[in-house]
This record gives C-alpha cells, sequence and structure tokens, in this order.
C-alpha cells in the first residue's frame, strides 16, 4: 500500500527533518563564524580606545597602532593593579590576558561587581564592577596617556565610552562613546565629531585635586576662567548633558577610578 505523500505525519516528518536540519546548519555555522565575531568584537574595542586618545584615524592598522598600548587590570577598591595570577583568579580571566578581560560582563556577575549604595550612584549603575581595565600609553618611560572606560545612564540608555587623560591626570585628551541609545540629533550628539573635540585641552581636575569638569547649559564662555572645565552642552539634550556629567563624576571619582588614579599621583602620575 502507498503511503499518502499529503499524509499529516508525512507532513509533520518533513516539517521536523527541515527542523533538524535547519539547526544544524545555523549551529554549524555559528561555531565557525564565532571565532570572527570574537576578533571583530575586540578590534571595535581597540578602535573605540585609540579614537578616545586621538590615535585612530581611517585606514589605520588597529593591531599596530594598539602596540603603544599596555593594558592593565586595576582593583578600583584598592587602585592597584593585578597580577596575572590575579587576573586569572580574581577577574575569571582564564587567560590571564588583560586584554581578554570582559568588564561589562564582569559588571553583571555577582562574584565580580557589587551593588553601588544609592547615595553614590549618581551615574545609575545599580551595580559596579569590582575590576577594570585601564590602557596606558608610555613615553620615556613615563606616562602620555590614560584611558579609562566610563559608562551611565543618560536619557534612555546607558552610555559606554572611553576617557582619554594626559600624563598629568588632570587634562583631557579626548573622549569618544560606542555604545548608546539616546535620540538622534539631540542626546545622539555625543557621537559628533566637533562636540568629542570640544573635550580636548579641558581640565577634569582642578588644582586642588578636586573633580571640576562639567558639561555645560549652552554654550561656554571660554574666555572666563571656569571656561576650562567646561563643555558646550547637547543642545535640547539636557538629561543626557547631565547623564555625561555624572558619570564621569563617578567613574573620577572615589567608587570609580578615584583610587587608582591616587596611586599614580604618588608613584607613576608625572607632574605638571
Amino acid at each position: 500500500m502507498t503511503q499518502d505523500r499529503d499524509s499529516v505525519k508525512n507532513t509533520f516528518t518533513v516539517a521536523f527533518t527541515l527542523c533538524i536540519v535547519c539547526s544544524v546548519i545555523v549551529s554549524g555555522a555559528a561555531v565557525l563564524l564565532r571565532p570572527y565575531q570574537n576578533a571583530n568584537k575586540e578590534n571595535f574595542k581597540k578602535r573605540n580606545v585609540l579614537s578616545a586618545a586621538g590615535l585612530y584615524k581611517e585606514g589605520t592598522s588597529i593591531a599596530e597602532a594598539f602596540e603603544q598600548i599596555t593594558t592593565k587590570i586595576v582593583d578600583l577598591g584598592t587602585g592597584e593593579y593585578l597580577s596575572d595570577e590575579d587576573i586569572k583568579t580574581k577577574a575569571g580571566v582564564e587567560s590571564g590576558n588583560a586584554n581578554d578581560f570582559d568588564q561589562k560582563a564582569s559588571s553583571k556577575n555577582l562574584d565580580l561587581s557589587a551593588t553601588i549604595d544609592a547615595a553614590d550612584d549618581i551615574a545609575t549603575l545599580k551595580r559596579r564592577e569590582k575590576y577594570a581595565a585601564v590602557y596606558l600609553i608610555e613615553k620615556n618611560g613615563k606616562i602620555d596617556q590614560i584611558i579609562l572606560p566610563i559608562k551611565g545612564y543618560g536619557l534612555w540608555s546607558t552610555l559606554y565610552g572611553f576617557l582619554a587623560l594626559d600624563g598629568d591626570l588632570k587634562t583631557i585628551r579626548g573622549i569618544t562613546y560606542y555604545e548608546h541609545g539616546e535620540t538622534p540629533g539631540l542626546g545622539g550628539e555625543v557621537d559628533n565629531e566637533s562636540w568629542k573635540a570640544s573635550w580636548v585641552g579641558k581640565k577634569a581636575f582642578d588644582d586642588e585635586g578636586k573633580i571640576a569638569i562639567v558639561v555645560a547649559k549652552g554654550k561656554v564662555d571660554t574666555a572666563r576662567p571656569e571656561g576650562v572645565y567646561q563643555v558646550d552642552g547637547l543642545s535640547g539634550a539636557t538629561i543626557t548633558s547631565r547623564g555625561v556629567t555624572n558619570m564621569l563624576v563617578f567613574w573620577l571619582g572615589k567608587n570609580g577610578f578615584g583610587p587608582y588614579l591616587n596611586q599614580l599621583r604618588k608613584t607613576g602620575g608625572n607632574d605638571g
């Protein structure tokens, strides 16, 4: 007796077989493409570090440019660098390579992060990772630049970026944002090249070492002494502008990179 090709049984058999075949193909493709995805993710991060430091231009070899940068992992509580062994055992990086540290993932790991007290959470992060990657550029045995990862909430989203400080640990050399969901043309102007360029040369700290940088309301009067600590506000994006200020105050302060920067001022920073 010939089986009806249009029977319910045959229909389900064909559908099930197709599902299995498609699943195998998709799974296989994901496995095969994972190394390329990881490489692209790593290059994207490095490109943004270089951009914050003013070292990236279209056509630049990211691998070659990044050779001048040393990546270290910092214990945010103490401000001390982790050893290669501590990177493995404390930060959970099996390779012990600082460049393999996934800071974003660690902020969601209960063992690698901690709750931020509401009174201190001006960047609206809720949790802060215990360890963070920092990127150093040295010249003639001295720190020329330090690039720090920063993040904080704007109007609609958490903004992720990098802030580059001069070796004097006061002067801003650059800033970049690589991930956010702010409104295009308003808060989304954190991507605007001219706005980012306006940060170069601004002072993050005053002469007494207090955090002074702020995104102003409207245009900055550069003729006034306080103008060196101010950046033009984002037009029509007051909340995003405030969010940028808050994240910088948080990450440059005692709950962020403050202990680390204090250590550098004592041992590794440059005067000036």
